[in-house]
Formats: structure tokens, C-alpha cells, sequence
């Protein structure tokens, strides 16, 4: 049972550590909204999402009052969208038209984002897909509130390089048509390996086609609070830091369990999955990096960081799983440059560098998010940098992600406002030397031999 004096003793966690539910994201299956004429396909997701979604926001903010409980963001995920306009959409501007109305019933519902906008084709690509794809950029450029997600990897599949050369295209095309924001753009697009049904952050929810008709799904957020503990700890050896991290994160997650319930019985729509992640901001306190730094390392990036952030996640899991036995979608550590001072304040000191990111990849959460990078940066290369993270996502078995924004105009060493929740964050330098031969071979890499376990 979770009662109201559990969260009573949260209060400090709230007030004073930045403790918040980062987003209560409702997931809708928009597979019945399917129809060969693309008119009726749009009026059939609007008229969804709206009806089932209209109470979502006035939800989180009763619960908000009622338990104190900062929620940051009211989210809604839709069935990838590449699959439902297969029927109707004949180009990419049909698909385009269908973004301008999930855009449109965001608006109308309230919400901050919603996510969905996506193709599955991590072994190979229809039409239908294709058409999506390349209508990303005008998409994403004439909408507010569409986030949009490509899987082109998996374990059981291997990575469909076709995929990865168009997306390092459409990348920097979605950088152009945004390049008056910063190539603002891209900062709503995420290229997945191993992407889970069930992610309720964004840019990369999306309502997958094994989920329930609709479905809320909860994700948690305590960065600050996970700083806090440790900070009076310092100097205890491994076992202390790592039970400290345990307990934390268990209250961190039942304080989620108990507005994932409400949520659920209020707008009475079934609970998904409780997301565990630390999931920074760029508010000072709330800083993944902070508590690298808390843990003993100078900087994010310098030497032992890969081992402390594999420490901090698995304990995330541990502590969190022992408090909800629902636990899904990411759950773990998020490294968002733009979205953590201390990732920021790392890059600016020299310690931290896109290889170095690359390596935390392998034990936390996602991938590369958040990277800004100089808009001459070849698509080659950006294909490259993409294909690498689907490898780590593909041989080790987790999902891995690249969230990358070549900012067009800009160079090395300068910085980026992208505002609110996004932040900011410095121009990365990128290796300048070419992988064009190597992305223009084409076709897909195989799954790894560890992914036969039939």
C-alpha cells in the first residue's frame, strides 16, 4: 500500500532537491484511426487522442495540488504513425498532414509534447516508412509539439544501414528548415536501437502495438536527491555508496507508483510502467554529472567516469524495482548534455568529449542526447556517429539512442540556447575524418551471433 504520509516524508526530496515527476505520458493506440482516405484517417486521430486524452492535464494538476508532487509534463504517445497512414499516404507530404493534426489535438488537449511520429525498421524499410522519413523535416520544422522517433536497429535484427544513411541526411536537413531556432529541430528527433514499446520521455515515446488500447505510463526524476544522499556519505567506501543509491532510489519510485495509481483511477485508464530515470534539468542541483562528481571524480569525463555511471545506474534499477513491480521503459541515467549544467559545465572545462560520451553510452540509460555539434558536420559523419551507438545498443543488448543537432552557423566552442527543459549547451567538436565510403556501402549488419537464443 502507498499512503499519503510516504509522500509526507518526501517533502524535503520536493522542496529543497529538485524531486519531480517528470512527465505523466499517456500512450494511445490510434490502430483503429487507420483508413485508405487520408482526410478521414487525420479527422479519426484527432477525434481519438482528444476524447481520450481530455482529461489528462486537468488529472495532473488536482494530483499536483492535492499531493504536492511536482509533475512536469502532461505527454500523450501514439502508435507509430508510419503504420497508420501505410493506407492512406502516398507521399511525404500525406504523412506531413498527419503531424499538423497530432499537433493540433496536442494543442487543443494541453499537453507539452507528443511523441510518436515514428518508423519501425530496424530490418528493412517500406514505402510507407520511407515516406515518414523523409517527411520528417518539414514535419518537425511546421509543428510545435510532434516529437518523432526511427528505430533502425535491434539485437534479433542487426542495423539497417539504408536507415542509418538517410537519417544522417535527414538530420541535417531538419537542422536547415529549424537553422532560424538553432536547429531547433532536431532536438525533437531520436534515432533508436532496441527502442522500448512503453518510453514515456521524450523525444522518444511512442505507444507500441503490443500496448493495451491506451495506457499510463510514469516517469520519475531525482537527480538532486540522489546528490543530496551521497553528500553525506563522502569518503564511506563502495557498499555504503551503493546501498545509499538503493534506498533513494526506491523513494524516488514510489513517490511515481503513487501518481501512476491516481492517474490511472482517475482517468480510468490501465498503469503501464513506472520509468526510474534520473533524468536531469538544467536547473542548478539537478545534474546527473553532479552526482558523478559527488561520487569522487573531478569532472564528468575524467577518468573512472564510465565505472561510477555503471555504479550509479544498476543501483537506480535495484532500488527502483524493489518499489514498483511494474518498471519499464528506460530506467536509469539519462547524460543530456543541453539538459545538465554539469554535462555543460564538463565540455566547457575540456574533461568530457563526444568519444568519451560515446563510452558512458555503454551503461546508462539511452545514448547520445543532447549533443549539439557544428552545422558543417558532414550527414556521412552523422550517419557514423549513429551507427556506432546502434552498435553498443545492438552487441550489448539495451537500448541506445543519438539525439544529435548539427546547429547550423555554428562552430566549435560556441554556445546554444535552446531554452526551458532543452537548455543549453557548447558546439562539440566532432573527429573530422570521413566515413562516407563506409555509409555508402549500404544494406544491413547483421544481428550479433549472442542474439540466436531460439
Amino acid at each position: 500500500m502507498i499512503n499519503i504520509f510516504e509522500v509526507s516524508e518526501t517533502n524535503k526530496m520536493i522542496q529543497q532537491e529538485n524531486l519531480d515527476v517528470r512527465t505523466i505520458t499517456l500512450g494511445i493506440s490510434l490502430l483503429d484511426c487507420c483508413d485508405a482516405d487520408l482526410k478521414a484517417c487525420n479527422e479519426k486521430i484527432y477525434r481519438k487522442i482528444t476524447e481520450t486524452a481530455k482529461d489528462l492535464v486537468k488529472v495532473g494538476k488536482e494530483i499536483e495540488m492535492e499531493y504536492g508532487i511536482p509533475i512536469v509534463n502532461k505527454r500523450i504517445s501514439v502508435t507509430p504513425i508510419s503504420l497508420i497512414g501505410s493506407a492512406a499516404c502516398k507521399s511525404p507530404e500525406d504523412y506531413v498532414t498527419i503531424a499538423r493534426t497530432l499537433d493540433e489535438a496536442a494543442r487543443a488537449v494541453g499537453v507539452n509534447f507528443i511523441g510518436g511520429y515514428s518508423a519501425l525498421v530496424s530490418k528493412g524499410m517500406t514505402k510507407q516508412d520511407e515516406y515518414l522519413i523523409r517527411s520528417i523535416p518539414e514535419a518537425l520544422a511546421g509543428t510545435e509539439y510532434v516529437c518523432s522517433s526511427v528505430n533502425v536497429g535491434s539485437t534479433k535484427c542487426g542495423i539497417n544501414m539504408d536507415a542509418v544513411k538517410l537519417l544522417g541526411e535527414i538530420v541535417k536537413e531538419t537542422a536547415e528548415r529549424t537553422k532560424e531556432r538553432d536547429s531547433l529541430g532536431c532536438a525533437k528527433l531520436v534515432v533508436f536501437c532496441n527502442a522500448p514499446d512503453d518510453n514515456p520521455f521524450m523525444a522518444g515515446a511512442f505507444h507500441g502495438v503490443t500496448e493495451a488500447d491506451a495506457v499510463i505510463n510514469v516517469g520519475v526524476s531525482g537527480p538532486g536527491v540522489v546528490k543530496e544522499a551521497l553528500s553525506h556519505i563522502r569518503g564511506e567506501n563502495f557498499e555504503v555508496l551503493c546501498e545509499t543509491v538503493k534506498k533513494t532510489a526506491f523513494q524516488i519510485t514510489r513517490v511515481g507508483q503513487l501518481v501512476a495509481r491516481e492517474a490511472s483511477r482517475r482517468l480510468n485508464i490501465p498503469f503501464g510502467i513506472i520509468d526510474l530515470s534520473l533524468a536531469p534539468t538544467p536547473a542548478v542541483g539537478d545534474s546527473v554529472a553532479d552526482i558523478l562528481t559527488e561520487i569522487g571524480l573531478e569532472y564528468a569525463g575524467a577518468p573512472g567516469t564510465t565505472a561510477a555511471l555503471a555504479l550509479l545506474n544498476d543501483q537506480v534499477k535495484k532500488g527502483g524495482v524493489m518499489a514498483s513491480s511494474y518498471v519499464g521503459g528506460l530506467s536509469g541515467a539519462f547524460i543530456p548534455v543541453s539538459e545538465d549544467q554539469g554535462m555543460i559545465d564538463a565540455v566547457t572545462a575540456g574533461a568530457l568529449t563526444l568519444e568519451k560520451l560515446e563510452a558512458m553510452t555503454c551503461v546508462c540509460s539511452v545514448g547520445l542526447d543532447m549533443i549539439a555539434i557544428p552545422g558543417s558536420t558532414a550527414a556521412s559523419t552523422i550517419s557514423g556517429i549513429i551507427a556506432d551507438e546502434m552498435a553498443i545498443g545492438m552487441v550489448n543488448q539495451k537500448t541506445t539512442a543519438v539525439r544529435i543537432i548539427p546547429v547550423m552557423g555554428k562552430e566549435v566552442g560556441e554556445m546554444v540556447e535552446f531554452g526551458g527543459l532543452l537548455g543549453h549547451a557548447p558546439v562539440m567538436a566532432v573527429n573530422p575524418f570521413s566515413c562516407q565510403a563506409f555509409i555508402d556501402r549500404g544494406g544491413r549488419i547483421p544481428a550479433p551471433i549472442h542474439s540466436f537464443k531460439n
